[in-house]
């Protein structure tokens, strides 16, 4: 009996193994052309996918999260440069400024961030960003025609063309909002309306093209003639806007009573919180301009941090000597001119450079402020020119001298990108870069105030100005104060 029931499970176990090779080996009935037509793609047998299938698909799967995260770090530094301007700039300038004109200046900065954008989808976006011509940009993305989801590969190939343009729209917004610094307090709402709408199209739009522009006569990746390194806009933002901010000052002439009659800033508190908010807001400037959440970005971002704090520094020691204790509006100035000057180099210099380049463009802005402007006796009200266009020119020059191209290979791997590298050369690219930034400056700014001052008229009369911009160009007070 053993072996008999030994026997049985045995064939029983052959048997129920054989099933599934019987019914493996049957063949299936051939569907009817009426159950073929309706087949859901369910049904369908899975094919088996093949190494190279696999492969591709993890590759297509990395592509999308480094687009994804790409994207989302240039999203949150256009809203970082954005609020460089509103609330940042509005603040630091609208506490500089006296009592009565505090809403006149912010509300010239709040004004540019509509009027900009604006501007900037209809054609801003193409002058800067469209063709390859060597000064100007072409039509081609007018009305922002083309750009939508797909990257344009040329300024940016893991994001979506519409981050990209909003990106760079934040900074077309803040630098005529700079040049406001110098005509504060005495020039008209209207006037300044016109003036930089029309700066922003005829000054700012061929110095983005020819410096971050693809064939641009100063771009130093995309087939410049002069290679210019200006990694966030140490040319295209900060010297044009202060150079033209001297011109401006230069043409309103003086403020009344200025400088017989003291005009201190009226709430410094104002422009200490602004002047952190542009500290905060920077890093979108400088590291966003990697363009990738890379470390590129990291290295730009430690370099602006580093800038900033040994300006503050320098600013406030050499403050310190002079008057035997340090200042808060020198501290935060000091901050400021270490952005400024920091902006060209940010992603080109490694930290040391970068505190070097901070720590002397505190010095040679305090120098500005303090010295210069009083020698030739100019009315530039909240130091547009001192911070910007010499802080803008000094860091444009130690660009040329501190950048490495173990930091960004921009002319190609192993070669010489700045003077440490042995590249001296490449100061003389960017004094040419300079040169052509501030002679389209002051030539554009000195013939667009003459057609403002034809059509509007540039500044308040005396009685306006003395009573104030805030009420008389936009019948408001910042400060109620019998309430």
């Amino acid at each position: 009996m053993k072996h008999v029931g030994w026997k049985c499970c045995f064939l029983l176990t052959m048997v129920l193994a054989a099933v599934p090779l019987f019914a493996w080996q049957t063949p299936t009935p051939a569907a009817s052309p009426a159950a073929t037509s309706n087949t859901s793609p369910a049904t369908t047998p899975d094919i088996p996918k093949t190494v190279n299938d696999k492969l591709k698909d993890l590759d297509q799967r990395v592509t999308n999260a480094q687009s994804a995260g790409d994207n989302a770090w240039m999203l949150v530094s256009a809203a970082l440069v954005l609020l460089m301007t509103g609330p940042g700039l509005a603040l630091f300038y609208g506490g500089l400024v006296r009592r009565k004109n505090t809403l006149a200046i912010m509300m010239q900065s709040f004004l540019l961030m509509a009027l900009i954008s604006v501007l900037w989808a209809l054609v801003g976006y193409s002058l800067c960003f469209g063709g390859n011509g060597p000064v100007i940009g072409g039509f081609e993305h007018a009305f922002l025609r083309g750009v939508g989801a797909d990257p344009n590969p040329d300024y940016a190939g893991t994001i979506p063309q519409s981050t990209f343009m909003i990106y760079q729209l934040m900074f077309a917004i803040i630098t005529p909002a700079l040049i406001t610094g110098a005509t504060a307090e005495r020039m008209k709402f209207s006037g300044t309306v016109l003036f930089l709408t029309l700066w922003f199209l005829v000054v700012y739009a061929p110095l983005a093209h020819m410096v971050w522009g693809k064939g641009g006569l100063l771009n130093a990746s995309l087939g410049g003639k002069f290679p210019t390194l200006d990694f966030a806009g140490g040319t295209v933002v900060h010297i044009s806007s202060g150079v033209s901010a001297l011109v401006c000052a230069l043409y309103l002439g003086k403020r009344t009573g200025y400088p017989k009659q003291p005009m201190p800033p009226h709430s410094l508190v104002l422009s200490f919180i602004g002047a952190c908010l542009l500290w905060v807001g920077w890093f979108g400037f400088n590291a966003g301009s990697a363009l990738a959440a890379s470390a590129l970005a990291t290295s730009a971002f430690v370099a602006t941090h580093m800038a900033t704090a040994a300006a503050a520094m320098s600013w406030s020691i050499a403050e310190w000597i002079k008057n035997g204790r340090p200042s808060a509006l020198g501290a935060i100035s000091g901050a400021v001119a270490g952005l400024v000057a920091i902006t060209p180099a940010a992603g080109f210099v490694a930290p040391m450079p970068a505190l070097a380049i901070g720590f002397i463009a505190g010095l040679v802005c305090y120098w500005m402020v303090t010295k210069v402007k009083s020698i030739f006796g100019y009315d530039d009200a909240l130091d547009a020119f001192g911070v910007h266009g010499a802080g803008g020119t000094i860091g444009a020059l130690m660009t040329g001298i501190f950048a490495q191209q173990v930091i960004n290979p921009i002319f190609g791997a192993g070669k010489p990108v700045g003077g440490l590298d042995g590249h001296w050369g490449q100061l003389g690219n960017q004094l040419v870069g300079i040169l052509i930034s501030w002679g389209f400056a002051i030539v554009g700014t000195i013939v667009l105030l003459k057609i403002t001052d034809m059509i509007t008229g540039v500044r308040v009369s005396e009685s306006d100005e003395i009573e104030g911009l805030d009420i008389t160009q936009h019948g408001e007070e910042a400060y109620n104060l019998e309430s």
